[in-house]
């Protein structure tokens, strides 16, 4: 008899599937491993689990307890379902970009659900890792803390780690790809082959707009810019990633890993979501790399369940700047191309009279603040505006007492279709690389640029 105690042992030794359509034949071959069958539909159920059973061992979670974590969906799940097993309380803390489908599924399970701005610097006290903070200090809960925690890395150590090594008869292959969020699947897995199979390459994958590529290369803690696909990536240093195990970072950007993850769905019959394409689009990088002969193993982190309205859907992927057959466009940092005057910015702190001024001697609308060497914020002309219709406007004022959030942040080789969601907003876009604001494109200058191109 295969039966289980409860729905948290039928977490872990999900299957390991050889792709057949997606990998040219001139590449190495590309192993998966289905981690969006695991119960609650995620790679993460098996950190939740994990971690919740070390906190009961050490007494910090008794019964009846409170859980509050920070979750982009699918720790909550994870976390949600063992809580309904074990009967806990759950509080959750998302960011508003996260799927709908995820709001519920959590709210299904009986949680309760706070969601916060996507587009706020990490130390803000509106991110929603400091909400999960706050709320678990006034409430004396358990918080997970999994961006931060050994715990998320011992899981994938003990289990996700062994298990592909034991899939692969010992780690019979050539390189492991996996994306970085909190950094617990590709720090574990990372630590566990550098003991048992060194020979094995670990290779991690960062959406472009997180921060794990640049803090891989170059040690520094870059600006975050908003991105589009989910459960992958972050906007602050994550203790959880181990950057000594890993051996190269790769970037993807939002249109390939949304159109790999829909061809993982279309052509061979895996039904994952977003961060899948991104492992993806990493994995083919490699195996094109590496050539015949040789195999690269992935993960496919989530179900396709929770993006139903967003990347599986035609007309979102339309709206988006990501259909499949259309003209490329190029990339951002063509549009900055013959600019040589330096971007125009201004300290958060300097007068709101040093902000206009600059506006009025350069003929620009809007003027991105640097605060403790940061992008911050931005100051438009409308802001200003506003604030003269108050009765407590003054010149003198720090600039940033009339400043909006930065809504379009993106990176230099960001596709140009990444743009048109930001403009249909009203924001400009700002650009930056390395943490400094190396250009602001505005509708005028796509226009001009798609022009001169013949567009």
């Amino acid at each position: 008899m295969n039966l289980k105690p409860n729905i948290l042992a039928a977490i872990g030794k999900t299957p390991l599937v050889k792709l057949n359509k997606i990998v040219p034949k001139d590449s190495a071959e590309i192993w998966v491993k289905c981690e969006y069958l695991n119960p609650a539909g995620s790679i993460k159920d098996r950190m939740a689990n994990y971690i919740i059973e070390r906190a009961e061992e050490a007494g910090i979670l008794k019964p009846g307890g409170l859980i509050v974590e920070n979750t982009s969906g699918n720790t909550g799940q994870g976390l949600a379902m063992a809580a309904a097993v074990k009967g806990y309380r759950c509080i959750f803390t998302m960011p508003d970009k996260m799927s709908k489908e995820k709001q519920d599924s959590l709210r299904a399970y009986g949680a309760e659900v706070i969601i916060t701005p996507t587009d706020v610097p990490g130390d803000s006290p509106e991110h929603y890792v400091n909400v999960a903070k706050r709320i678990a200090e006034e409430k004396g809960a358990f918080y997970v803390d999994q961006y931060h925690s050994s715990w998320n890395i011992d899981a994938h150590y003990h289990s996700t780690g062994r298990e592909i090594f034991e899939d692969t008869d010992g780690g019979k292959f050539d390189a492991f790809v996996g994306g970085t969020g909190t950094g617990g699947t590709v720090s574990g897995v990372g630590r566990f082959f550098k003991e048992h199979a060194p020979h094995v390459k670990i290779i991690g994958a960062d959406p472009l707009g997180s921060v794990h590529y640049h803090l891989f290369h170059t040690k520094t803690l870059p600006t975050a810019h908003v991105y589009m696909v989910e459960g992958i990536g972050e906007d602050i240093e994550c203790r959880a990633m181990d950057f000594s195990v890993v051996d190269d970072m790769r970037q993807v950007n939002d249109r390939d890993s949304f159109v790999l993850a829909r061809r993982l769905v279309k052509e061979e019959g895996l039904f994952c979501g977003g961060s899948s394409g991104s492992n993806m689009a990493v994995a083919l990088e490699i195996a094109k790399e590496l050539g015949p002969g040789k195999v690269v193993v992935t993960v496919l982190p989530d179900h396709g369940n929770r993006y139903i309205s967003k990347f599986l859907s035609d007309k979102w992927m339309k709206e988006h700047g990501f259909n499949e057959t259309a003209r490329e466009m190029g990339f951002v940092e063509e549009l900055l191309k013959g600019r040589t005057a330096k971007p125009i910015t201004a300290d958060a702190e300097a007068p709101l009279r040093t902000v206009v001024n600059l506006m009025r001697e350069n003929g620009v609308s809007q003027i991105p603040l640097i605060e403790r060497g940061k992008l911050n914020a931005i100051v438009h002309e409308s802001d200003i505006l506003a604030k003269m219709q108050s009765n407590d406007f003054n010149l003198d004022a720090p600039a940033k007492s009339a400043a909006s959030p930065i809504a379009g942040l993106i990176y230099p080789k960001a596709r140009i279709e990444e743009l048109f969601h930001i403009f249909a907003t009203d924001h400009v876009a700002v650009v930056v690389d390395a943490s400094n604001v190396v250009g602001v494109v505005s509708k005028i200058d796509l226009i001009e640029h798609l022009a001169g191109k013949g567009h």
